[in-house]
C-alpha cells in the first residue's frame, strides 16, 4: 500500500489498487479505524504490543471464542496491521507497524482525558446538588 499525505487537503497518492488510481489519505484512513472498530480487534492488538502470540495464547487475553478471534484476526490481517508465520501447527501474529501501539496509546490517553473532565463535571454538580 503505497500512502501519501500531502497539504491539498489530504489529496495525493493513496493505495493504488489498479495502475493510475490513487485514494485521498482520509478515505485510506477511514479504512484504517473500520478495521480498528471491533472491541476484540481492539483488544487482540493491545495484546500483541507485547509480543507476538498465537491464536491459543491470545483467547484467554482476549477472552472470545477461538474461531471467533480467528474472524477478527483475519481482519486486521487483511487490512495490514498485523502480520503472521507458521511455527509448526500454529499461526503466530504480530503487530506489523510499531507506530500502531503508539495509536493505541494516544486514544486512551484521550479517553482518559475526556472521563477525567467528566469526572470533574460530575463532581461538581454533586457539590453543588449537596445540602451544607
Amino acid at each position: 500500500m503505497l500512502l501519501s499525505d500531502n497539504h491539498n487537503g489530504g489529496h495525493g497518492v493513496g493505495a493504488v489498487g489498479s495502475p493510475g488510481e490513487a485514494r485521498p489519505i482520509y478515505e485510506l484512513k477511514a479504512e484504517l479505524f473500520r478495521a480498528l472498530a471491533h472491541p476484540a480487534r481492539i483488544r487482540a492488538l493491545e495484546v500483541l504490543v507485547g509480543g507476538e502470540r498465537s491464536v491459543g495464547e491470545l483467547q484467554p487475553e482476549v477472552g472470545i471464542e477461538s474461531s471467533h478471534l480467528s474472524q477478527q484476526l483475519g481482519v486486521l490481517r487483511r487490512a495490514g496491521l498485523v502480520t503472521t508465520r507458521k511455527e509448526g501447527a500454529s499461526v503466530i501474529y504480530a503487530i506489523r507497524d510499531p507506530q500502531l501501539a503508539d495509536l493505541l496509546a494516544v486514544a486512551k490517553d484521550m479517553l482518559i482525558t475526556s472521563l477525567s473532565r467528566t469526572q470533574d463535571l460530575l463532581e461538581g454538580l454533586r457539590a453543588e446538588a449537596s445540602p451544607e
